[in-house]
C-alpha cells in the first residue's frame, strides 16, 4: 500500500476501496522512529570522531611527533658513532692479540670475553614496549659492547705494561716503526699477501710491504739489532738483513746505496739511517721492499708500526695497502 504524508498527517491507500485512508500512528511508532534516528546519528557521530582522532593531529600531538622524529634521528647518529668507535677498538684489539701479546708472550683474549655474552631477551626487555624499541635496543646493546671492550682492553694494557717493564730490552729490539717516514712516501704501494707479480702478471704471495718513495729517500732500522747481511741478493737487488734477537729479523731490499757505516756485524739502533731507496734487482720503480720475520717465518709488517701510527693512521694504511693488489717487485 502506498503511503502519503501531508504535514503531520499520514494517509494510506486502500486497494479494496480504492481510497486513501487516514492512518493514526501510536506512540510506539514514534518512539521507534526516534530511536532509529538517534542511533543513526550516534553512528555517524562516532565515525566522524574516529576520523578526526586518527587523521587530524592536535598541536601537542604534532609537537610530540616532531620530537619523536628528532630523537629517532639522534639515536641513528649515535648508532653510527658507536659503530665507528667499535671499529677502531677492533683494530686496537687485533694489534693487541696479534702483536703486543705475541711479542710479550701473553695469551690472546677470547672474543667472547672482549664483547661479553648478554642475553638480549632479558637484559633489554625494558625497551620492548617502546615505539622506538628497535633502535633504542640496538643502541643500548652497542653501548654495552663498547663499554665491555673498553674495560677488557684497559685491563689488557695494564697487564701488557707490567709485562713490558719486565721486557724493556726486548721492546727496544723488536721492529716497531715504519722503515720510511710518512712524509717521504708517495704511497704504500703494496701490502702483505696475495698480489699480482709486476713482471710475470701472475698471482704470488708477497711476503712484505712495498713503500713507494723517490730514489735516495732515507731508510731507517726499525729496531735495535745486528746487521747480518749487506750486499746483492737475487731478486732483492741491494739488500740489508738485520737480526734483532728474540727471534726477529728484518729485510730491506732494492736499495740504491748503503749508508757508509753499514757493514756486516755492525750494531744499529732503531731510527738509524741504514740505506737509501732505489730500484735495484727485480723492481719496476723506486721503492723499498720491507719484510719482518719471526723465527724465519714472514709476518705482516703492518702489525709492527705501533710506535709510529695512531689507530686512525694505521686503519688508513691498512686500507690503502689492501687496495693495491699489484706489487713493485
Amino acid at each position: 500500500m502506498a503511503l502519503l504524508k501531508s504535514d503531520n498527517t499520514h494517509y494510506q491507500f486502500n486497494k479494496r476501496t480504492l481510497k486513501y485512508e487516514r492512518v493514526e500512528h501510536t506512540w510506539k511508532y514514534h518512539f521507534k522512529r526516534a530511536i532509529s534516528v538517534l542511533s543513526l546519528g550516534l553512528i555517524f557521530g562516532a565515525a566522524f570522531f574516529l576520523l578526526f582522532i586518527f587523521t587530524i593531529q592536535s598541536p601537542n600531538e604534532k609537537t610530540l611527533a616532531a620530537e619523536n622524529e628528532r630523537i629517532g634521528t639522534q639515536y641513528e647518529l649515535l648508532s653510527h658513532q658507536l659503530d665507528d668507535a667499535i671499529e677502531i677498538l677492533d683494530i686496537i684489539q687485533e694489534r693487541d692479540d696479534n702483536f703486543y701479546r705475541v711479542m710479550l708472550e701473553a695469551d690472546s683474549i677470547p672474543t667472547a670475553l672482549r664483547t661479553g655474552n648478554y642475553d638480549a631477551t632479558v637484559r633489554y626487555r625494558q625497551w620492548d614496549d617502546m615505539r622506538t624499541e628497535s633502535i633504542v635496543k640496538e643502541s643500548s646493546m652497542k653501548m654495552d659492547i663498547l663499554n665491555r671492550m673498553l674495560y677488557v682492553q684497559s685491563n689488557s694494557f695494564d697487564e701488557l705494561i707490567s709485562l713490558a717493564k719486565q721486557s724493556e730490552d726486548k721492546l727496544l729490539h723488536v721492529p716497531a716503526i715504519q722503515p720510511v717516514l710518512n712524509k717521504d712516501l708517495k704511497r704504500t704501494a703494496s701490502g702483505y699477501g696475495i698480489r699480482i707479480d709486476p713482471i710475470y702478471k701472475t698471482l704470488r704471495f708477497h711476503e712484505g710491504m712495498d713503500f713507494a718513495a723517490p730514489t735516495g729517500t732515507e731508510i731507517y732500522a726499525t729496531g735495535n739489532g745486528t746487521v747480518v747481511s749487506v750486499g746483492w741478493k737475487q731478486g732483492y737487488g741491494n739488500c740489508i738483513v738485520i737480526d734483532h734477537g728474540y727471534g726477529y729479523s728484518t729485510v730491506y731490499a732494492h736499495i740504491s746505496k748503503f749508508q757508509k757505516s753499514i757493514r756486516k756485524g755492525i750494531k744499529v739502533v732503531r731510527g738509524d739511517v741504514i740505506a737509501y731507496v732505489g730500484s735495484t734487482g727485480k723492481s719496476t720503480g723506486p721503492h723499498l721492499h720491507y719484510e719482518v720475520r719471526f723465527k724465519g717465518k714472514a709476518q705482516n709488517p703492518q702489525n709492527y708500526y705501533f710506535l709510529d701510527l695512531s689507530p686512525t693512521e694505521y686503519d688508513e694504511m691498512v686500507r690503502i695497502s689492501a687496495n693495491n693488489a699489484k706489487m713493485f717487485d
